[in-house]
C-alpha cells in the first residue's frame, strides 16, 4: 500500500518543451485524421484534417507542459513552480513554458517577427506576380491561395503584433505590479499562436483557400482541405485574442500600484486596456462562426448553404461584426504608442489626457455599428445604408480627437528627432492618408464603385501597415533598450526610417490611382496598360522589403557585433518601466511602488518624481 505521504512526492517524468510537444503533436495528428475519416461523412476527409490539426494542438500544448499543474493538482502530486522567475534566468527560458510576463513578450516578438518575415515573402511573390498583366508568373489557380495565405497571415500577425510584445512585457512594469493577473493564461495565449501559424501554413499541402482572409461562403464551403487549416487556425487566434484579453483586463483593473489612480496610468496602457475589451467580445463571434462553418464542410449542417435552408449572409454578418472590431484591435494600441512616446520625446506634458482616453473609448464603442458597411455591395437591404454610413464617418470624430491630442502635444515643442519619434511622425502622415481615403469607402455612392478596387487595398494597407507597423517600429526602437539591455544603431536606425517611408508611400500611394483606374483585387491579370504603374509598384514594394531586412540588420549588428550597452533610461523618460534597471529585474521591483504623480509632468517647475520606489533606482523630475 502506497502511503499519501510518498504518493504527494510524484511528478510527471515527460521532459515539457517544445521539441516534446511536436514529438507528440504528430502522431496525434494522424490519429485524428484516422478517427475523422473512419466516422466522418462523406465530407471530403474535412472531418478527419479538422480533427487531426485539433488533436495536434491539444497534444503539443500538453507536450509543452500546460497539463502539469492540473494533472499534479488532480492526483495530489507535489506541485514545482515550472518558472520561478529567480530561477529561470538562462536562454533556455525562451524556449520552454514560462510564466513570465517578461519572457512571453520576447517569445511573443521573436514569434511574431518571424511570422512577419513569411507574409513579407508572401507580399513579395504577389508582387512579382503582377509584374505582367498575365497570369504568365504565377497561373490564377495559385494567385488566390497565395493572397489567402499572405492576407490571413499578415491578420494573425497584426492581431497580436503590438499587444502580444510590449502589452505582455510593459504592462505590469508601466503599472507597478510584479506579474500578470493570470500568468498561465498568459502563456497560454503565446503557444496557440505557433500552431495557428504551422496549421495556416500546412494549408498549402492541401491546395490552399480561395477565399482570402473574409472566408466568405459558398466559395469557403466548396474549397478543399485547406479551408479546414483557415478555419482551425483563425479559432485558435480567437482563443488567444479571448485569454490575452481577460487576463490583461483582470491585470489593469485588479494589480495596479498604490497610487496608480486612472488618471495617472500611462496612455499606453489605455490602449492596451481598450483593445482588450474588443478582443474580449469580438472574438468568439469569429469563433462561433468557424465553428458552425467547420460543421457545415464535416457534419453536413447548412448555415450557411442557401439551398439547403442557411443563408450565406449570415456569414458576411458575424465575419464582419467581428472583422470591424478587429481591425481596430490592430489600431487602438497603435493609437496608444504614439500617444505614450511623442510626449517624451517633446518634453511636454500629453495635452488633452483624458480627451484622448475618450477618444480610445470613442473607437472602441463605434467600432460595434460600422461593420455593415463592409455589406453595402451585397445586397444589404437599402434602408440601412444610410445609417452605416453615418455610424461609420461618425468615427472619424474620436479618431480627429486622437489626432488632435498628439498635435496639441507637438505645438511649440522642441522635439527630440529620435528614431522612435521619426516613426511617430511617419504614422501621423500614413494614417491621415488612410484617414481620408476611409471616408470615400465609407459613402455608399463611391463604396460601390471602389469597393472591389485597389482603392480599398491601398487605404487598409496604409491604415494597418502605414499606421500599426510604424508604430510597431517606433515601439522597437523606444522600448528594445530596456527589454535587452542593448542600444540599436540611431544611424541605421534612421536609414531604416526613410527607406521604409519612402517606400511604403511609392508602394501604396500609386495603388490608389490603379483602383481609381478600375484594377479588380485578387485577379492575377489586369489591363496591359497599367503595367507601367504595376511594375513602379513591385519594385517600390522590394524596397519596402528591403527596408525590414535593414531593421533585421539593425538588431543582429547591434545586439551581437557592437553590443553597445543601454544605461537605465536613455531617453530621460518619467514613465514608471524606465525607473527600474536595465533589463528589469527578475520580479520587476523590490518592493511594489508607490505612485505619486503622473508619467507625462515635463516641463512643469517643481514636478515630483513619478514614484517612490523604495530607493531602488532615482525617478526621474519634470525636466
Amino acid at each position: 500500500m502506497v502511503s499519501p505521504a510518498r504518493v504527494s512526492e510524484r511528478r510527471l517524468s515527460i521532459p515539457n518543451n517544445p521539441i516534446t510537444g511536436i514529438l507528440l503533436a504528430i502522431p496525434a495528428y494522424f490519429v485524428g485524421i484516422w478517427l475523422g475519416t473512419l466516422f466522418g461523412l462523406n465530407d471530403e476527409r474535412n472531418t478527419g484534417v479538422i480533427l487531426g490539426y485539433v488533436f495536434a494542438t491539444a497534444a503539443f500544448l500538453a507536450g509543452v507542459g500546460f497539463l502539469n499543474y492540473p494533472l499534479e493538482r488532480l492526483f495530489g502530486w507535489r506541485v514545482t513552480p515550472i518558472s520561478d522567475p529567480d530561477e529561470n534566468r538562462g536562454i533556455g527560458r525562451f524556449f520552454r513554458l514560462s510564466l513570465d510576463h517578461k519572457v512571453i513578450g520576447i517569445q511573443y516578438l521573436v514569434t511574431i517577427l518571424l511570422m512577419l518575415l513569411f507574409g513579407g515573402i508572401g507580399a513579395m511573390l504577389i508582387r512579382t506576380s503582377l509584374l505582367v498583366p498575365d497570369a504568365s508568373i504565377t497561373p490564377a489557380g495559385n494567385y488566390l491561395p497565395l493572397i489567402g495565405l499572405h492576407s490571413v497571415m499578415m491578420i494573425f500577425i497584426t492581431s497580436a503584433v503590438i499587444v502580444g510584445p510590449f502589452g505582455n512585457y510593459l504592462v505590469p512594469l508601466m503599472i507597478g505590479a510584479r506579474r500578470m493577473a493570470f500568468p498561465r493564461l498568459e502563456a497560454l495565449s503565446f503557444w496557440v499562436v505557433p500552431p495557428a501559424a504551422v496549421i495556416l501554413a500546412a494549408a498549402t499541402f492541401w491546395g490552399g483557400f480561395p477565399t482570402g482572409w473574409t472566408g466568405y461562403p459558398p466559395l469557403s464551403e466548396q474549397a478543399l482541405q485547406g479551408m479546414d487549416s483557415y478555419i482551425v487556425g483563425f479559432t485558435l487566434i480567437a482563443v488567444a485574442l479571448v485569454s490575452s484579453g481577460v487576463n490583461m483586463l483582470a491585470t489593469i483593473i485588479g494589480l495596479r500600484a498604490p497610487g496608480m489612480t486612472w488618471t495617472r496610468l500611462p496612455i499606453f496602457v489605455w490602449g492596451i486596456f481598450t483593445t482588450s475589451i474588443l478582443g474580449l467580445l469580438a472574438a468568439p463571434v469569429l469563433a462561433a462562426a468557424l465553428t458552425m462553418l467547420a460543421m457545415d464542410r464535416s457534419v453536413q449542417t447548412t448555415f450557411f448553404l442557401a439551398s439547403n435552408g442557411g443563408s450565406n449572409y449570415l456569414w458576411e454578418n458575424l465575419f464582419w461584426f467581428f472583422g470591424h472590431p478587429e481591425v481596430y484591435i490592430f489600431i487602438l494600441p497603435a493609437f496608444g504608442i504614439i500617444m505614450e512616446i511623442v510626449p517624451h520625446f517633446a518634453r511636454k506634458p500629453l495635452w488633452g489626457y483624458r480627451t484622448g482616453v475618450v477618444g480610445l473609448f470613442g473607437v472602441a464603442l463605434l467600432s460595434w455599428f460600422v461593420w455593415q458597411h463592409h455589406l453595402f455591395v451585397s445586397g444589404i437591404a437599402p434602408v440601412l445604408r444610410p445609417f452605416y454610413m453615418l455610424s461609420t464617418e461618425l468615427i472619424s470624430i474620436p479618431t480627429g480627437i486622437i489626432f488632435l491630442v498628439t498635435l496639441g502635444t507637438l505645438w511649440r515643442a522642441r522635439v527630440w528627432f529620435t528614431v522612435p519619434m521619426l516613426f511617430c511622425l511617419g504614422f501621423l502622415f500614413n494614417f491621415l492618408i488612410g484617414g481620408i481615403s476611409g471616408v470615400y469607402l465609407s459613402d455608399v455612392p463611391t463604396d460601390v464603385t471602389l469597393h472591389g478596387s485597389y482603392f480599398s487595398m491601398a487605404h487598409f494597407h496604409y491604415t494597418i501597415m502605414g499606421g500599426e507597423i510604424f508604430a510597431l517600429m517606433a515601439a522597437c526602437y523606444y522600448w528594445l533598450p530596456k527589454m535587452t539591455g542593448k542600444m540599436l544603431s540611431p544611424t541605421i536606425g534612421r536609414i531604416h526610417f526613410w527607406t521604409m517611408f519612402i517606400a511604403f508611400n511609392s508602394t501604396f500611394f500609386p495603388l490608389f490611382l490603379a483602383g481609381l483606374l478600375n484594377m479588380p483585387r485578387r485577379v492575377s491579370t489586369y489591363d496591359p496598360s497599367l503595367v507601367g504603374l504595376n511594375r513602379w509598384v513591385s519594385i517600390s514594394a522590394y524596397f519596402l522589403f528591403a527596408s525590414m531586412v535593414l531593421f533585421a540588420g539593425n538588431l543582429i549588428y547591434s545586439w551581437f557585433f557592437v553590443a553597445k550597452p543601454a544605461v537605465a533610461n536613455p531617453w530621460h523618460a518619467r514613465s514608471l518601466e524606465w525607473q527600474v534597471p536595465t533589463p528589469p529585474p527578475a520580479r520587476n521591483f523590490d518592493r511594489v511602488p508607490v505612485i505619486v504623480a503622473g508619467p507625462y509632468d515635463y516641463g512643469i517647475p517643481n514636478a515630483r518624481p513619478v514614484a517612490d520606489l523604495g530607493g531602488m533606482v532615482g525617478a526621474t523630475g519634470g525636466g
